[in-house]
């Protein structure tokens, strides 16, 4: 299959390029810069210039392939609603270019919260919400399962993390630790985040892509739900700072989201496409180092 990727140098993407390679696929990855295209050629896919600004080039690349995954998206919160107009822009080229073709369509949003369980494939976001503001748009790709296209959406938990993880969620909490000399925690840190490992997400990602059936919401969750406490002791651990519960403003824009309980499942989609996570855990993973050695950027 010739499959289209935005996001392809992203930190999703570029655990999903090899792992669409290594299935036999031929890639096209979305590049914005040169560095960008660099590291998409060096993976061993084709880069793609250009940006999500330009739609023609997105329905011209979306029509050539096989099939598309849409991972990129801006994450500046200080411009979080603009960075969601946007990609419902990008989700309706893409849906108008494939519209009867029956070629399938991922994309992305984020798991919802539903107060007092875990939240499941069949659940949506509270109005309101950050990720209600995506589901949004994912129904643009949902409803085009109704048009000729075999869209799917994964949803992403709080923290996709892995060896080199710079950015994440996770790793802004050691960021905040290392600077304040101590790991924080909102309140008594009892709120849970649901995790996955980045290699486990690419795999759903090209399950998805191969398999999924039309109108498919699915899960990437391998940790149901994390104590947020349990994310601080091992952080306080490894830099050897204490843990300490602190005011949630001293995480910015993570303060809400350390502050609110959101396991998930991933029963259903574990059921429907086979997906088993393989990978360490969350813990695991921070408890194997490298999320505190330091790194010159």
């Amino acid at each position: 299959m010739r499959v289209f990727v935005t996001g392809a140098s992203g930190w999703i993407g570029s655990a999903l390029v090899p792992e669409l390679l290594g299935a036999g696929h031929q890639v096209t990855g979305l590049a914005r810069s040169d560095c960008a295209a660099g590291a998409i050629a060096g993976s061993g896919a084709e880069a793609l210039r250009g940006d999500l600004d330009d739609l023609d080039l997105l329905r011209a690349a979306a029509s050539d392939a096989d099939g598309v995954v849409h991972l990129a998206f801006d994450h500046d919160f200080s411009r979080y609603e603009q960075s969601v107009r946007d990609d419902a822009r990008v989700i309706g080229a893409l849906c108008e270019a494939l519209a009867g073709s029956r070629k399938p369509l991922v994309v992305t949003s984020g798991t919802p919260i539903v107060p007092g369980r875990a939240a499941t494939e069949d659940d949506e976001s509270p109005p309101g919400t950050p990720a209600a503001a995506r589901d949004a748009n994912t129904r643009l790709a949902l409803d085009a399962a109704g048009h000729g296209v075999r869209s799917s959406v994964v949803r992403l938990p709080r923290s996709v993390h892995g060896v080199d993880d710079l950015h994440g969620f996770v790793a802004r909490m050691i960021d905040i630790a290392r600077a304040k000399g101590v790991s924080g925690k909102v309140g008594d840190g009892a709120s849970r985040w649901p995790a996955v490992h980045v290699e486990d997400a690419a795999l759903l990602f090209r399950l998805a892509l191969e398999e999924a059936p039309a109108g498919s919401v699915l899960h990437a969750v391998g940790d149901e739900g994390v104590p947020i406490h349990d994310i601080a002791d091992a952080i306080g651990r490894h830099l050897d700072v204490p843990t300490s519960s602190v005011p949630a403003d001293d995480f910015g824009f993570l303060g809400p989201l350390l502050s609110v309980d959101q396991p998930a499942s991933s029963m259903l989609t574990r059921q429907l496409l086979e997906w088993q996570p393989t990978r360490p855990g969350l813990l695991a993973d921070l408890n194997m180092g490298h999320y505190f050695d330091e790194v010159v950027q």
